[in-house]
């Protein structure tokens, strides 16, 4: 397992009136038990600290009420905030925040988009990782957007905990698919669904929890030998080796062939299903020899397949009719594969797959 770093920070000894500058969020138990200890207090209250942040999701330091006065005051300050500063819900309850993540040195707006599912079972969180994508799908609107970053561990996950403040309700589920590529920010990512799933924090289990790629296969790799917990799901979207370079450059650097012995390496040592994400654009990904294609690859590994009707227009591309999609649906269902449709929740608001471009419109 990876070890996560320990703080540095040379902070002020007990005594001093407050810690300036400090983050309290983001961090594992066991760094704060360490950052405590480092300030002179007594490393249970890191584990505190720990629950009320990310169990009880608080985000005042004087609800800390197992905290002495002296010490809430020291604190002030800790606990940063990532607002929302645009909302839109469509008519069945799903709903898209723009989130402020700061500016840059020269004072650029930094915003992301997270996004909060509704079906009749679940309550799932579409989170971001980066602020914008340096990825270049021609399908995704995110990557129309200038890229500016990483987001931090704390920034991604307090778009989880933002989203159940609002809602009043616990998510079911968490799926890193929202903006950027998520093994490009591994590291942050990795801790992040580490924190959600802490029995002292969310609890949330693991195989709830779903990072999805482009197809990094350095970060598979990293991914499997770190033997994570959490599901992995892989963007495929196209079935050939030369075609799908021309969706998604991404394929330059790590070709569908060597993708698929990487996939197919986790599936074996993690005795577990991935799940192929397909982006279904007419006349580029639907065809007879395209399904032919993907199902052979569906037979090569275990896997599941999830659906997607195209959402943008971008590059002159179309949207699927509903029998054009069932039509692709059921040659690969014919073939024995596990293949669902993903639909498009929050189309009109434009909160589906592939529509993350900071964009606010509200539903019609």
């Amino acid at each position: 397992m990876n070890r996560e770093p320990q703080s540095n920070t040379e902070l002020p000894p007990n005594g001093e009136s407050s810690l300036h500058d400090l983050n309290l969020k983001g961090r594992s138990v066991h760094e704060l038990e360490a950052l405590f200890k480092e300030i002179g207090e007594p490393a249970f209250r890191g584990r505190q600290a720990f629950r009320r942040i990310n169990k009880h999701l608080t985000t005042d330091i004087n609800e800390f009420s197992d905290f002495p006065a002296g010490l809430r005051h020291r604190l002030e300050g800790s606990l940063p905030d990532m607002p929302v500063v645009h909302s839109s819900v469509d008519p069945e309850g799903t709903e898209k925040c723009i989130f402020d993540a700061g500016s840059d040195r020269r004072g650029n707006e930094k915003k992301i988009e997270a996004v909060w599912i509704v079906s009749p079972r679940r309550r799932t969180i579409c989170i971001s990782s980066q602020i914008g994508c340096t990825l270049n799908c021609t399908f995704c609107a995110t990557g129309t957007l200038k890229f500016q970053g990483n987001l931090e561990t704390w920034q991604i996950v307090e778009q989880v905990y933002s989203f159940m403040r609002r809602r009043g309700e616990k998510a079911t589920n968490i799926v890193f698919m929202g903006m950027g590529e998520p093994f490009y920010n591994y590291e942050n990512v990795i801790r992040a669904a580490r924190i959600l799933h802490h029995p002292d924090g969310l609890n949330m289990s693991a195989r709830h929890i779903t990072i999805s790629t482009a197809g990094v296969i350095t970060g598979i790799e990293k991914f499997t030998v770190s033997r994570e917990p959490f599901n992995l799901a892989v963007s495929l979207n196209h079935p050939d080796l030369s075609e799908r370079t021309t969706i998604m450059d991404v394929n330059k650097k790590f070709p569908l062939d060597k993708l698929l012995i990487a996939v197919r390496k986790y599936t074996r040592e993690m005795d577990r299903k991935i799940t192929f994400e397909y982006v279904m654009i007419p006349d580029v990904n639907m065809g007879s020899d395209n399904a032919r294609k993907l199902i052979k690859i569906g037979r090569s590994v275990r896997c599941k397949i999830n659906l997607i009707p195209l959402n943008t227009g971008l590059k002159g591309f179309r949207r699927p009719t509903p029998d054009e999609v069932l039509e692709f649906q059921n040659i690969l269902l014919d073939a024995d594969l596990d293949v669902f449709n993903r639909g498009s929740p929050g189309l009109n608001i434009n909160a589906a797959c592939g529509m993350l471009a900071l964009s606010q419109k509200a539903p019609a």
